[in-house]
């Protein structure tokens, strides 16, 4: 019996009455220039590793939330040495073998969500872009800082966080490698990030005032909007605080460190919301003042830092669970985008069904909705085929309100056994087989996939 790669589901339960999780958000994204001193001196006295140890010192007396750095190569370990992020990523290497991207967070990610992955296409037209594998990361953040460990797997917010370095350089090969590296992000985005709120930050190497970077615009829903089938829907946030959402034609001068954010650096940070979260910008600074040397004059960096501060709120329609499973493997689906479609009218689940043997194979939920002429209903279905078919039709004022999975290894991949679903009237559906590895969610007070990883959205009712 396989199990199908199913990541998150569209099950909806009661109604959610609780207020609105919301909170503030502080992210950083600094090329740490941790290339070798012998291709890349800094000047700085007491060289690379005083400089490392300065900026690792700094992001721990700023305390920044989630900060993505590049070039964090061969200065890795005193960089981390003087900070005190309680989640940090290992590194990947020095030059020739890391890509130099890493993340420091006082929020966890969830449990096997982070990736690395490698750029399909270089240049070794210029700069030191051959020398190492560059590429992106990605991880799924909880900002409610809580990932999966709730008793009772209430709901959770997640934000989707991209770090990168694309292929530096002007030439013309330089522009070709860099927007194919912004076209495997933006796929990425589209096949991972479905459903998702994101935030995508780094060194881009990017400028919207070159002509040659079409890559970095078509990220922009301005300038790629998502109807196109390739848009992804993301604002740059210094566009959208600093340039009152035009773009630049001119990059004018960026001194070290930059006197204000009129001018434009390749270092960028772009987001968008979801239905499950909003994110909205407050502030943007480049905050290369803040990184100097003891003696209050040398840059610890040849790049400006870049600091924004953002707020988020849950979303009021619709919540999400934490997630039970694994998260290594496996194509994501969120039915959240297409219950968003919906007219306000509240959206009634009218049929659970599962199939199951010695696995869990599928889960599917049978929805009623407006669609503005009436009503209509639709199967959400994720998952195969294999085990058997159970399934239980809900009764008029019945809902979903608790649900049981039960984790376990095959062929060294964690997947889903066992589903259990409980209604508001005590009847309850399952399939597949327990395993001592369970977990319970259970909806708000009030609230009413072969399946690697599983979550669950509430949705009113």
């Amino acid at each position: 019996m396989k199990l199908s790669n199913a990541l998150t589901s569209g099950a909806l339960v009661a109604q959610v009455v609780a207020a609105a999780t919301s909170g503030d958000l502080t992210i950083l994204s600094m090329n740490v220039a941790g290339l070798p001193a012998i291709l890349n001196p800094n000047g700085v006295p007491g060289g690379k590793e005083a400089s490392a140890k300065k900026i690792g010192s700094k992001f721990a007396q700023y305390g920044y939330d989630v900060i993505h750095v590049q070039e964090d190569f061969n200065y890795h370990a005193q960089l981390y040495s003087t900070d005190t992020h309680p989640f940090r990523t290992p590194t990947s290497g020095g030059v020739p073998f890391g890509s130099g991207l890493n993340t420091l967070s006082t929020l966890p990610w969830l449990s096997g969500s982070f990736q690395r992955q490698k750029w399909d296409k270089s240049s070794c037209a210029s700069e030191f872009d051959c020398l190492t594998p560059k590429g992106f990361t990605f991880m799924r953040v909880a900002l409610s800082g809580t990932d999966t460990s709730n008793e009772k797997g209430n709901s959770e917010v997640y934000v989707d966080f991209y770090n990168m370095h694309t292929d530096a350089g002007t030439e013309s090969g330089d522009l070709e490698a860099r927007n194919d590296n912004l076209r495997q992000v933006r796929e990425w985005i589209q096949t991972h990030s479905q459903g998702n709120a994101v935030l995508v930050y780094g060194d881009t190497n990017s400028r919207y005032s070159r002509s040659g970077d079409t890559g970095i615009r078509s990220l922009l829903a301005s300038e790629n909007p998502t109807g196109t089938g390739t848009g992804v829907g993301l604002t740059d946030t210094w566009i959208f605080l600093h340039r009152d959402g035009v773009l630049p034609s001119d990059a004018g001068a960026c001194g070290n460190p930059a006197e204000n954010a009129t001018c434009e650096i390749v270092d960028k940070v772009l987001y968008r919301s979801s239905p499950l979260v909003e994110l909205t910008p407050t502030g943007f600074e480049y905050a290369g003042a803040k990184f100097l040397a003891d003696d209050g004059v040398s840059v610890l960096s040849d790049h400006n830092p870049v600091l924004v501060n953002l707020t988020w709120s849950a979303g009021d329609r619709f919540r999400q669970s934490g997630f039970w499973g694994g998260a290594t493997y496996g194509s994501w689906f969120n039915d959240v985008s297409m219950l968003d479609s919906t007219t306000p009218e509240p959206i009634k689940a009218r049929k659970i069904t599962f199939r199951g043997g010695s696995r869990l194979d599928s889960d599917s939920l049978t929805i009623g909705y407006g669609n503005g002429q009436g009503t209509s209903s639709t199967e959400l279905v994720h998952g195969g085929r294999g085990g058997s078919e159970v399934s239980l039709t809900l009764a008029e004022g019945e809902f979903w309100i608790k649900f049981e999975l039960c984790q376990g290894e095959k062929s060294d991949k964690i997947c889903n056994f066992y589903i259990k679903a409980t209604t508001s009237k005590g009847r309850t559906l399952e399939a597949g087989t327990r395993t001592s590895e369970c977990k319970v969610f259970e909806a708000e007070e009030g609230c009413g996939d072969e399946v690697d990883l599983l979550g669950f959205l509430y949705g009113k009712m």
